[in-house]
């Protein structure tokens, strides 16, 4: 009785462990899927007007885009992405969440 028992556990355990394993490999073995995104089209800086901005960018409500705007207005347009954190209310965090969706060209 106490052979089956073991043997029973240790055939459990044998199968948890091919199933992790299993997971483990198919997870490795397609990243592409999990990486993929759909493609998005950019946003210029320097042409996009605060409907554009608010509808296209996350994080991105009418308030900031109008700031948006505003600053292109009195500063010139953009030369990099990156000045964007120039403006009032836009944040590192808001940056990187957009950087794929921005242009300024």
């Amino acid at each position: 009785m106490l052979k089956k028992s073991v043997a029973a556990f240790v055939y459990s355990c044998l199968l948890a462990f091919s199933l992790h394993a299993t997971a483990a490999v198919e997870s490795k073995a397609s990243p592409a899927k999990e990486v993929q995104q759909p493609a998005v089209s950019l946003v210029n800086l320097n042409t996009a007007d605060v409907a554009t901005l608010e509808a296209a960018l996350v994080g991105i409500g009418q308030t900031k885009a109008q700031a948006i705007v505003d600053h292109r207005t009195a500063n010139g347009p953009f030369s990099s992405v990156d000045e964007l954190l120039e403006v009032k209310g836009i944040g590192p965090a808001t940056l990187e969440k957009n950087r794929a969706r921005l242009s300024v060209n």
